[in-house]
């Protein structure tokens, strides 16, 4: 069994527990001047972020190994940052053209939770184990605990279900004492330091969370030839705006005009990516379609394989 025991004297040497001396008499202040304290201590986010570069490259590098495998990564936590997890992980299907189940967002209290405040469905470490077990969790996935103060049971469970899985885990704590790091292979701890409001930890600490979480799908993706460039190269263009879009970034990807970046379109199937390897390339859609499953690499590198051989596709 996990140690869940949470007293007062824990929370008194918590991170993020602790009074903030820059804002101690906010409430004095005028709008103007908690503006100030609060961009104030905004600004110091990205400088804790940076100290964990090391610690996020390794996890990157795992999650990259698990979806050249075809599994998973997930996301779990409770209240603000279970929500950030969730948030993350819808946004990875239209903005990188991946399914829905690549990236799974898990947030103690289920979809309820991220609109209405369920803070002690958190308290319950079975139900957080039960919650990958519905998705058939396992070895070749990877999990990432997201806790601000890393003491949620929730959380805690899931990763130590899945360490003893054998499932590379990670751990995003703004406490220096958190629970989550005993279950981590990839500890991140973002010392953003006491809060504006005494425990807030949607503030400092949600921001710094949801930095690294863009960093770890963001980049997950560029190594595994979602994006050419800096060009998301395989997003959905499920509306208006992202069809313009597509159109717009064949042509900054080839140098095409409209006209042939919009008829690559069409005949692409409306997928970006295939759209630019038939014009980079001169070559149709069935073609450049084989060339991308066969080797499943960025743009950039399909197009030194097709150099070296030109019909090295058709093996």
């Amino acid at each position: 069994m996990i140690d869940t025991t949470i007293t007062q004297d824990m929370l008194d040497v918590f991170t993020t527990e602790q009074r903030n001396k820059n804002s101690s008499n906010i409430d004095e202040m005028t709008t103007r001047q908690i503006l100030e304290v609060i961009n104030n201590e905004d600004k110091t986010v990205p400088y804790a972020v940076e100290k964990q570069l090391d610690s996020i490259t390794a996890l990157i590098d795992d999650v990259v190994v698990s979806f050249t495998k075809g599994a998973r990564l997930f996301y779990i936590g409770a209240g603000t940052s279970g929500r950030l997890g969730v948030l993350d992980a819808s946004e990875c299907p239209p903005t990188f053209g991946v399914s829905p189940e690549m990236v799974i967002g898990i947030i103690a209290g289920g979809n309820e939770a991220l609109t209405k405040s369920i803070e002690n469905a958190e308290d319950d470490e079975e139900t957080g184990i039960q919650a990958l077990k519905e998705y058939d969790f396992n070895s070749s996935d990877v999990l990432i605990g997201i806790t601000a103060s890393g003491g949620a049971p929730y959380v805690l469970g899931a990763m130590q279900y899945a360490k003893e899985l054998g499932a590379s885990v990670g751990a995003i704590s703004c406490n220096k004492g958190s629970r989550t790091f005993l279950y981590a292979n990839h500890s991140i701890f973002l010392d953003v330091g006491p809060e504006v409001v005494t425990g807030s930890t949607r503030m400092k600490s949600g921001t710094a969370q949801k930095l690294v979480l863009n960093m770890i799908t963001t980049t997950s993706m560029i190594r595994i030839g979602k994006v050419y460039h800096n060009l998301m190269v395989d997003l959905t263009p499920v509306n208006k705006k992202l069809v313009e879009r597509s159109k717009r970034l064949i042509r900054q990807a080839t140098g095409c005009t409209q006209k042939e970046a919009e008829k690559a379109f069409e005949e692409a199937g409306r997928k970006p990516k295939i759209a630019i390897l038939m014009v980079l390339l001169g070559i149709n859609r069935d073609d450049a379609s084989m060339l991308e499953q066969k080797h499943k690499s960025p743009i950039s590198q399909l197009l030194k394989l097709f150099k070296e051989n030109t019909e090295g596709y058709h093996d």
